[in-house]
């Protein structure tokens, strides 16, 4: 019986573990984003807690500030799903995209319409803003941890493999 040589591969005995490279945020960032995000829901909150005016424009703009922030999590969700490959069809593309625009632009309107002095629309515009742009960081930073972990769980089986073999 003849003996094929491997020409390309490496026997298993010669072959070395090279590390893999897994990127993870430091603990100093995920730190800034979680107080950041805090401090948004906590500015949001209070500006929202004591807003002049009728109780069921308290009740909308809360309901807004929510639906922004759902929608806003749904589209960074959507979006990083979508960089790999597009297995969502063309309707769930416009009902997050239109959702979150919807979202936006019908708080925005709110915001807009009461009859609240400037500086109380000002603080309040500024902080939704806060809000969202903060929710898309924080969703990319869970989403980059979660991802790392799964790389290293594939690396763990891979070396595991290797090592049985």
């Amino acid at each position: 019986m003849r003996h094929i040589r491997a020409v390309f591969n490496h026997p298993r005995e010669t072959m070395s573990h090279t590390p893999v490279l897994i990127r993870r945020d430091t603990r100093a960032w995920k730190a800034q984003v979680w107080i950041a995000f805090g401090t948004a829901v906590t500015l949001c909150g209070s500006g929202l807690a004591w807003l002049p005016g009728q109780g069921i424009d308290r009740a909308f703009m809360v309901m807004g500030y929510v639906f922004c922030l759902m929608a806003a999590f749904v589209l960074a969700k959507f979006v990083r799903d979508s960089e790999a490959c597009t297995a969502d069809t063309p309707l769930w593309k416009l009902v997050v995209w239109g959702g979150f625009a919807l979202a936006m632009s019908l708080t925005g309107w709110g915001l807009w319409r009461m009859e609240i002095s400037p500086p109380y629309k000002a603080f309040l515009g500024v902080s939704w803003l806060f809000l969202i742009s903060n929710a898309f960081t924080l969703a990319k930073t869970l989403r980059d941890a979660h991802e790392a972990d799964l790389a290293e769980a594939r690396a763990r089986r891979a070396a595991a493999a290797l090592d049985t073999h």
